[in-house]
């Protein structure tokens, strides 16, 4: 079907609210991407704590909805959202942009007596999915955070929810619950046994968590006040949405994948394999135990790989490919990036803020970039690694920008199949197919480009490979590891 016939079909908006950026994208029901609105999610530094700016960020999404609908025949409308953020509401989506308190920034340092509080009432991996992460990740922290300082407005709200199922809720007025979000290191679901933490019923949560709904579910039109006020076509369809992971993940579904691990990039590597087995999973080395949307258990791993390269490759990476002799040139001499340079370990437990390179520093610009294509590279094969077994490895995100990342894991990885996606819109493709989920009739088109022959890497990457991996695992060779930031700050 061509993009205009899917045009005559209907478009799909779909609001993909990520932590830096949000987006506005119009979508053809295949899964093409016609227009996209992009604009920085605004945060306040409060009081109570650092937060989103719910209000200016609902005229923003509105104004350009219509906007939109004005240039596509929109039929539809789905939210993805990254796996941190919640919102508690009230019973009003217009007043106070429906927030009964102010949605806390994930990044947001938590308090010592929140930390200390919430930790014992945490339960086990399964109920969290995911080993504690950094400042106020999860809901569940976050809920404890909220009503500890303010149980009053806690006990006066009706729900809590994930960002994807607020926007369905003040687009809709309908709340509900979805598993691929909660699935998302919430720690208020346990994915494996398909039933809330204990933490929600410990803490009374239970009449804040709505009825489930499938991320595809239609949960009725747009509100006539808000079709009115802002021109939108009556009879929107408003879905559930999901979490935004997940939604790339089932673009892949949709295509008729079966056997495959993704890995998508950005200012985190994040892996997903459905065939991950859950004895697997060790939450001391980034793995996490995420939905689909489904509802069944999807392996996953992440390290902020890219926060990772920004420090190695400094704040202004020369934009033209790096060519292969470079990085090849780093090989012979050693040079090498051992994890981790920002506040997270990642895949190597104790590592966080320890990121060194080990042996001759790189001397310019193209070969800083080089080395940190090659390192996180080395990270993207990890996580493969600790995901097991499959012969398709799929890459997406923003390191394929660089050729160079795609031929180097597919060298690191000479026994799996290496194909990449240069489609940087996975998520709202992935939610604009959720229209038709049910429905089609044929897998939904899917594009993957072969990195090509890597066989004059492959020698050099797999010796260096093997004495990185032993350093990253072992700890730094302090008689060889240079300070990263002395070296060059």
């Amino acid at each position: 079907m061509s993009v205009a016939a899917d045009e005559e079909a209907g478009a799909v908006a779909v609001l993909d609210v990520g932590k830096t950026n949000v987006k506005l994208n119009a979508v053809t029901v295949d899964g093409v991407v016609l227009e996209t609105l992009s604009v920085a999610n605004p945060v306040l530094p409060g009081p109570p704590w650092r937060h989103h700016d719910l209000a200016s960020l609902s005229e923003w999404i509105f104004s350009n909805l219509e906007a939109l609908a004005s240039r596509h025949p929109l039929q539809t409308f789905v939210a993805a959202g990254h796996g941190s953020g919640g919102v508690l509401v009230g019973d009003d989506p217009d007043a106070t942009a429906g927030a009964a308190l102010p949605m806390i920034d994930y990044e947001q340092p938590l308090p010592e007596a929140i930390r200390q509080g919430y930790a014992p009432l945490a339960g086990s991996f399964f109920d969290r999915g995911s080993a504690m992460m950094h400042s106020a990740t999860h809901q569940a922290r976050q809920l404890f955070w909220m009503q500890e300082h303010a149980p009053g407005a806690v006990d006066a709200a009706c729900w809590y929810l994930g960002l994807p199922q607020y926007w369905a809720w003040r687009l809709s007025g309908v709340a509900v619950s979805e598993a691929s979000f909660l699935g998302a290191q919430s720690h208020l679901w346990n994915v494996a046994e398909r039933r809330f933490a204990p933490i929600v019923t410990t803490r009374s949560w239970q009449r804040l968590m709505p009825d489930f709904a499938d991320a595809w579910q239609v949960l009725g039109p747009v509100r006539p006040e808000l079709a009115r006020r802002h021109g939108l076509r009556d009879g929107l369809r408003v879905l559930a949405g999901g979490h935004d992971s997940s939604l790339n993940h089932y673009r892949y579904h949709a295509a008729g994948l079966t056997d495959f691990i993704v890995v998508s990039t950005g200012t985190w590597i994040v892996g997903f394999c459905g065939r991950t087995a859950l004895d697997r999973l060790d939450e001391h080395r980034g793995m996490t135990l995420n939905s689909d949307v489904f509802g069944k258990p999807l392996g996953g791993v992440l390290t902020m790989g890219g926060r990772e390269f920004s420090h190695v490759a400094g704040s202004a990476p020369p934009a033209a490919p790096v060519p292969d002799d470079v990085v090849l040139g780093l090989i012979a001499r050693r040079t090498m990036a051992l994890p981790s340079f920002g506040d997270d370990d990642g895949l190597f437990p104790g590592s966080a803020g320890r990121g060194r390179i080990n042996g001759p520093p790189p001397e310019t610009p193209v070969e800083r970039k080089a080395l940190a294509l090659l390192y996180c590279s080395l990270l993207t094969t990890e996580c493969v690694e600790a995901l097991g077994p499959g012969p398709l490895v799929v890459l997406d995100g923003s390191f394929l920008r660089d050729p160079l990342y795609a031929r180097l894991v597919a060298a690191l990885m000479p026994n799996r199949r290496v194909r990449f996606n240069l489609d940087a819109y996975g998520v709202a493709s992935g939610a604009a197919l959720l229209a038709s989920e049910g429905q089609r009739q044929r897998p939904a088109p899917l594009s993957l480009a072969d990195p090509g022959d890597v066989s004059h890497l492959s020698p050099a990457v797999a010796v260096y490979a093997s004495q990185w991996r032993a350093r990253a695992r072992t700890g730094h060779n302090n008689s060889f590891t240079r300070d990263f930031e002395r070296t060059y700050r």
